[in-house]
């Protein structure tokens, strides 16, 4: 079974397999809906910088469903920066089977698992995932970004919900950690890779304020959305208005793909600086055949015209790429 699963997968995560189902985003879900749904990709994502510990982490988990195979697929990604020695481990599960409920939310692929204490949505999580062994408290309530999907007509669709900041503690690689994390879920019709493409801001602000920037970009790279949210310490979300993603600095990988890593974010309350904190991290995943840089970033500028700082991940997905 391995051996057909995976060349499947990758169709499927590099366009080749046809969208089995419509997404209508004027048919929006609640912020609370973490479980799994009847589309073609789905996935729920945890990510973490932790300044004062010198790492950064993201854990990924897809579930891809196509008419080709009778039962939905699931793979999964780890990643764990380590500041201080300049180390990026990246693990990888391949296509297999899994198993996901909600509530209270299950995820599971093989010993890689995010459970959730009980049925209400704050209640804690714990992640063990190869190196991680994480608990997550949600700090605010999950939320639906406004306008509550990323995408467009032409790129595909993936609804949107999370919780934006929860307290981290526990163990990476046996090493005792605690900070701040951030947890998103999306679900639709868009393929990664092939359909769209997209560079992606999450940051926690000092103060409690969280802001998130998506920007999905068409395969020939014009931009199809740019949407923002904010989620105020109390834990109300509202969209950011007037709202420009403005490039900067471009490194160039190793295996000569381009990334922006300096970025201006600006609206009609902010106008923020983002800085990779470290350059070397391009990632090449064989399971799902996409090319995509993750990695920690600083901010600073001013909000409201008082200064502002914080911290956060930026996710930039290249292309499809072929071991």
């Amino acid at each position: 079974m391995r051996l057909k699963v995976i060349p499947v997968l990758a169709a499927l995560l590099s366009g080749c397999a046809p969208v089995q189902t419509v997404v209508n985003p004027a048919q929006l879900p609640p912020a609370t809906d973490f479980g799994a749904h009847a589309n073609p990709m789905e996935w729920w994502y945890v990510s973490a910088y932790l300044p004062a510990e010198g790492l950064a982490l993201h854990w990924a988990q897809f579930r891809v469903q196509d008419r080709r195979v009778p039962v939905p697929l699931m793979i999964s990604h780890v990643a764990v920066t380590d500041l201080r020695t300049g180390q990026l481990t990246f693990l990888e599960q391949p296509a297999g089977s899994g198993e996901v409920a909600s509530p209270p939310l299950r995820v599971k692929q093989g010993a890689w698992t995010l459970t959730q204490a009980g049925p209400e949505p704050t209640a804690p999580l714990s992640l063990k995932a190869g190196p991680l062994d994480l608990t997550l408290t949600p700090v605010k309530g999950p939320v639906l970004h406004p306008p509550g999907f990323s995408g467009s007509a032409d790129t595909g669709v993936l609804f949107y919900q999370g919780i934006t900041r929860l307290d981290l503690t526990g163990t990476v690689n046996g090493r005792a950690v605690r900070g701040q994390a951030w947890l998103d879920h999306q679900w639709g019709n868009q393929i990664p890779g092939r359909s769209a493409l997209w560079d992606w801001f999450s940051v926690h602000l000092d103060g409690g304020r969280d802001l998130m920037v998506y920007r999905v970009r068409r395969p020939d790279g014009s931009v199809a959305q740019l949407i923002g949210s904010v989620v105020e310490p109390d834990g109300r979300v509202r969209a950011v208005p007037g709202l420009r993603a403005e490039p900067g600095e471009v490194w160039t990988s190793p295996t000569g793909r381009t990334y922006t890593l300096g970025w201006r974010l600006v609206s009609d309350e902010f106008d923020l600086s983002v800085r990779a904190a470290r350059r070397e991290q391009e990632l090449l995943s064989r399971s799902t055949r996409i090319a995509y840089w993750e990695g920690p970033i600083e901010v600073t500028g001013t909000w409201a015209a008082a200064p502002a700082a914080g911290t956060g991940i930026m996710e930039l997905v290249s292309g499809t790429w072929s071991p």
